[in-house]
């Protein structure tokens, strides 16, 4: 079953350019990771230095393998003195009947 997970991230302001650059690369790697279906990258209109990562994994599983490879040898080593504050990260099965 497909797992959607949003990650939301927020930047200190004016690190917003180098945040571009970190995630562009960042998702690339994303986006080539087994299983991973789409990541769609929504910047928030009132707030540009709030951005939200809408990932679809073909399943639960292959979003697990992800976030034990971010964990480990994939860390981000870069975008922590980015951050403004820390992630928040939601994760949810599609419902066919809703």
């Amino acid at each position: 079953m497909e797992l959607i997970a949003v990650l939301e991230l927020t930047f200190k302001p004016e690190s917003l350019d180098s945040a571009r650059e970190v995630m562009t690369r960042v998702l690339e790697e994303t986006r080539a990771f087994p299983g991973c279906l789409s990541v769609k990258s929504v910047v928030d209109t009132k707030s540009p230095h709030v951005w939200r990562f809408v990932e679809t994994w073909q399943s639960a599983e292959h979003d697990a393998a992800y976030r034990k490879f971010r964990a480990g040898e994939g860390a981000i080593t870069d975008l922590g003195p980015l951050l403004a504050g820390a992630p928040s990260l939601t994760t949810g099965t599609v419902d066919p009947h809703i």
